[in-house]
């Protein structure tokens, strides 16, 4: 106890017993190389190509720090290092992205924070506001706002070297500040918002514009469910009358009392000729076919179709797989016909039509009706596409599910790990 006591009284006991203690069991000081170093670059590398949060990077220091053996610096010196590597990764992305685009697409971009005459926001406001309507005319201005932003031409600069996550990161945030604090901000760091905003919302754009497709198409599809059990209930009294009308004649038929050259004549006496062909026409004219899923009211909603048609036409652009193969045929051939004023179709590919549809998509003479085949389409375009057997160039939410699978060396590298963690 007297030498505890006494223990700290030397000034330099301290110091020699922690170089001892260092010594015995290998630990090493925090600022010596190449520990400082290497976690310097560790902390760069995770900062450059993620965007985790600080308290993240504190924590993966920490560990890295104690799992290596390194005295552990004061909190205050390893948030200054992460805060000055953040600093550091932040203004080489900054500098990278406002490379990227040429004088005259700066100048256009910056021109986006500006306020038209005659108007009361920024263009960048109104990029950033999607539909918010479903509607032919909705989904026409989703697709004006995509091909805007297509038009900065940032799709055609190579972004191979700037992480993703930290492009949409700056997206988002781009998405939340207004644009007058944006044009206060050094050239390098706005040019860079702007460039990863248009780039990033260019995706997002058609997104959104095929989204309000899906469920244009589901509304229609909606609304003529609607009006055909509204028919269907409005008509039934009559369908009742027809039906039970030729139930009776049927029961004539079916009893045993009659004989067969006396038939005609019973059935007449009960009811009249006129009577039993107009319970015949009421049937068939009410009734529906097997199958039947109000494709007549579908057809009728022909004139919302035409609304948007025209642009669904010309500024998407569908891939397929082997599966959607005829829905794209269909796609293309019609893309190729355009917006006609023609009643009918000149072999157009028909592989897609299912049987319901094709009463109503030929005609009486075999010819193909234009409405029927539009919403024929359209109605197997939307099934292709939630099944992904059509897809969406440069679209993220309606692309190419096989874009994120593992290819070639990749799949070879992994394969036997993938498959052993399915078991």
């Amino acid at each position: 106890m007297a030498i505890l006591k006494t223990y700290a009284k030397r000034e330099t006991t301290k110091r020699e017993h922690s170089a001892l203690i260092r010594k015995q069991y290998d630990y090493h000081e925090f600022g010596a190389r190449p520990w400082s170093f290497r976690l310097s670059r560790l902390l760069y590398s995770r900062a450059w190509i993620s965007n985790e949060r600080p308290s993240l990077s504190f924590d993966f220091a920490t560990s890295w720090l104690i799992q290596n053996k390194i005295l552990l610096p004061g909190a205050s010196t390893l948030t200054r290092l992460i805060s000055e590597i953040r600093d550091r990764a932040s203004n080489r992305l900054w500098r990278r992205l406002s490379s990227l685009p040429t004088s005259k697409q700066k100048s256009t971009l910056e021109s986006i924070l500006e306020v038209p005459d005659g108007q009361r926001s920024t263009r960048f406001d109104r990029f950033r506001r999607g539909p918010v309507s479903i509607s032919g005319p909705a989904f026409n201005e989703a697709i004006d706002r995509y091909q805007e932003l297509r038009g900065f031409g940032m799709s055609e600069l190579d972004f191979s070297h700037i992480p993703p996550v930290r492009m949409k990161s700056i997206a988002r945030h781009a998405s939340i500040i207004s644009a007058y604090n944006i044009a206060r901000m050094p050239e390098d760091k706005r040019i860079a918002i702007l460039v990863a905003f248009v780039k990033s919302y260019e995706t997002i754009a058609l997104d959104e514009a095929v989204d309000v497709l899906d469920l244009l198409i589901t509304s229609i599809s909606g609304e003529a469910k609607k009006i055909g059990r509204k028919n269907r209930l409005r008509t039934l009294k009559d369908l009742d009358k027809s039906a039970l009308s030729l139930a009776r004649v049927c029961s004539i038929l079916l009893s045993d009392g009659i004989r067969d050259e006396e038939l005609r004549e019973s059935i007449f006496f009960l009811i009249s000729r006129d009577k039993i062909s107009n319970s015949i026409d009421t049937v068939n004219e009410l009734a529906r076919p097997p199958g039947d899923n109000f494709h007549d009211e579908m057809i009728a909603q022909y004139g919302r179709v035409r609304r948007f048609l025209s642009r669904l036409l010309q500024h998407i652009s569908f891939e397929s797989v082997p599966a959607g193969t005829t829905v794209l045929e269909a796609f293309k051939y019609l893309q190729s016909e355009g917006i006609t004023r023609k009643q009918f179709l000149e072999a157009p590919p028909i592989d897609f039509i299912t049987k319901p549809w094709e009463r109503l998509i030929f005609d009486k003479e075999g010819r193909i009706t234009k409405r029927g085949y539009i919403i024929c389409f359209l109605d197997r375009l939307q099934d292709a596409l939630r099944r992904r057997d059509i897809f969406v160039e440069n679209s993220d939410r309606w692309g190419d599910p096989r874009a994120k699978l593992l290819q070639g060396v990749d799949w070879e590298t992994n394969r036997v790990q993938v498959c052993r963690s399915l078991v």
